[in-house]
């Protein structure tokens, strides 16, 4: 056992935490909480979630994960920072692009202003020929001779005015179906939101659906946990790119994710894409979906 390992070993047990207790705090898989202990790195999904499951434990047993890191930095590995996927960097390097790229993308700017100036010849070419007809056009009418017309040919004056209230009388009753489409739509549609952030942990609702179909879909590497509203675990493991896991859950109330690299993870729900409200910088995020379906708040 490392000295890291007893420090939170001495820490969980002040607590009085048993390591079936812990891993219900911290959602992590007690095998793993005792590699920790141990210093056994080695039996981790990716070292990358070393200090992922460090700082969890941590926060569970009272530490301050900076003040541990700094202590205890030489145990740790430090292979971490290089571990996390580039996807997780904002700012890209040109450094690795091949000269060919470079090539093409000086050319790309001369080749979009090309087509401006055609598509703008093309447009001027359209207005003057359209200029030219409507000229001809009006040189027509203006040689030929006034058609007179008899009184008696031209339609009542109240003709008229009972058709324009006809017509407004159906603008308004489609106006008015239009907006009762309208409310019934955005009464109707799938409502997903989030109600609150607090840490690594975000809970949604979801509401105004009569299904709660739950989808992960792995854009590379990345370790994911589900739970039930029972606290039952659905699934537990690590997921690799192109991997999907679907989950239907409309009987349920909750869902409790534990998301290992959120980068690397989507999540769907009835087929639409959750947004992350924590940056994805945050490698581990804790997501509660709370279901409320569209029968109960009738």
């Amino acid at each position: 056992m490392t000295e890291l390992g007893k420090r939170l070993k001495e820490a969980r047990e002040a607590k009085g935490y048993s390591l079936d207790d812990l891993q219900r705090i911290t959602k992590i898989q007690k095998r793993y909480l005792i590699g920790i202990e141990e210093g056994n790195y080695d039996m981790m999904p990716g070292k990358f979630y070393v200090r992922a499951f460090i700082k969890q434990y941590c926060e569970a047993v009272g530490l301050q994960p900076e003040a541990v890191f700094e202590e205890y930095k030489e145990e740790i590995p430090t292979t971490y920072e290089d571990e996390i996927p580039v996807s997780l960097s904002r700012v890209q390097t040109r450094k690795g692009v091949p000269a060919s790229s470079s090539k093409v993308f000086d050319v790309i700017p001369r080749i979009l202003i090309a087509l401006f100036v055609i598509g703008a010849l093309i447009a001027l070419w359209v207005f003057v020929q359209h200029k030219v007809s409507d000229d001809a056009g009006n040189a027509d009418n203006s040689n030929k001779e006034p058609v007179a017309v008899d009184q008696q040919d031209l339609p009542d004056e109240e003709e008229p005015v009972k058709d324009n209230d006809k017509q407004q009388k159906d603008d308004s009753a489609t106006e008015k179906s239009e907006e009762e489409k309208k409310d019934k739509e955005e009464n109707s549609g799938q409502s997903l939101k989030a109600v609150e952030t607090e840490g690594t942990r975000t809970t949604y609702e979801l509401k105004n659906t009569d299904q709660f179909k739950l989808e992960l879909a792995a854009k590379g590497d990345a370790w994911v946990a589900v739970y039930n509203s029972k606290d039952e675990v659905l699934f537990e493991g690590m997921l690799y790119d192109g991997d999907k896991k679907e989950f239907d859950l409309s009987s349920d109330q909750q869902a409790f994710l534990i998301i290992g690299n959120a980068a690397n993870t989507a999540i769907n729900v009835n087929g639409k894409l959750l947004e992350y409200k924590i940056p994805v910088e945050t490698v581990r995020q804790d997501v509660i979906i709370q279901y409320k379906p569209a029968e109960s708040q009738q």
